[in-house]
């Protein structure tokens, strides 16, 4: 059971106190994130401010709870993107098969043959960099892992037994495909797109690193990373903090992840 599994647990436990971080940073933050006060630049963590201030004076704890917001949308909704794409191929090419699965799967080792964050970084040079182009683009260059898992477990499925029943009975193409074939790869996607979620913040906290994420004075973890690499040598809790918020939380939904596909596995013996 999933109760007895304690890296799940941790992992949901962290999750959902940074859920509750993220829906409340309006009335849990100490100070408005985006306040400069030059006076404050750059003090160590202290009471008045837990993790310091950063160049401009803002204070990095509330910089870094509204940043959390910012970090689980983009995960959610780049995965959410990224799972419509890769679910529909996949559907497509596993289902049909014949020339249809040729064509598609050659375009996803295409796709897959191009290093992924120099993809990642000529699309955001092209586009505008913002939080909707991000979610976009972040989800657009991460559904091939999902396609070829879904069309490796529709070729399985669709040769069982009420499958062809179905078939038997006259039921259309459509229906065998959304009422008896995806609700028994839904298992495999959902596991995908909680290891998935992970991945986005992490690209995300990347790409703001690189000034092409998320832009200032919008907080996010990546760009609070960022302003404290400029003064990593007088200032180390700028990029200690961020830092450690990225890896619990890729950490944690990878936690979440391994403990579902563990379930789901034992279910399915």
């Amino acid at each position: 059971m999933l109760i007895r599994n304690r890296l799940f647990i941790v992992g949901v436990l962290f999750l959902a106190v940074l859920a509750l971080l993220a829906v409340g940073a309006t009335w849990i933050a100490p100070y408005d994130p985006l306040q400069v006060d030059l006076s404050q630049a750059l003090l160590p963590p202290s009471r008045a401010h837990w993790l310091g201030t950063d160049p401009l004076g803002r204070d990095v704890l509330s910089r870094l709870i509204f940043g959390s917001r910012i970090s689980l949308i983009i995960g959610f909704i780049a995965v959410g993107v990224a799972v419509l794409v890769g679910t529909s191929i996949g559907m497509l090419a596993g289902y049909f098969g014949g020339w249809v699965d040729a064509i598609l799967m050659r375009f996803v080792d295409t796709m897959m043959a191009f290093p992924s964050i120099f993809l990642l970084l000529a699309v955001i040079a092209i586009l505008e960099p913002s939080i909707y182009n991000i979610m976009l683009v972040i989800g657009l260059t991460g559904w091939m892992g999902v396609a070829r898992l879904v069309r490796a477990e529709v070729l399985s499925i669709k040769e069982r037994d009420f499958v062809l029943a179905a078939r038997i009975f006259g039921a259309s193409n459509w229906w065998i495909a959304t009422r008896h074939i995806l609700p028994n790869v839904m298992g495999p996607i959902l596991v995908s797109a909680t290891l998935g979620v992970g991945g986005a913040i992490l690209t995300e906290s990347v790409l703001s690193y690189l000034g092409l994420g998320v832009q200032p004075p919008t907080p996010s973890w990546g760009n609070v990373l960022n302003e404290g690499r400029v003064a990593l040598g007088v200032a180390w809790w700028l990029t200690l903090s961020p830092g450690l918020c990225i890896l619990f939380t890729v950490l944690s939904f990878n936690m979440l992840g391994e403990g579902l596909r563990e379930w789901l596995g034992r279910e399915g013996q």
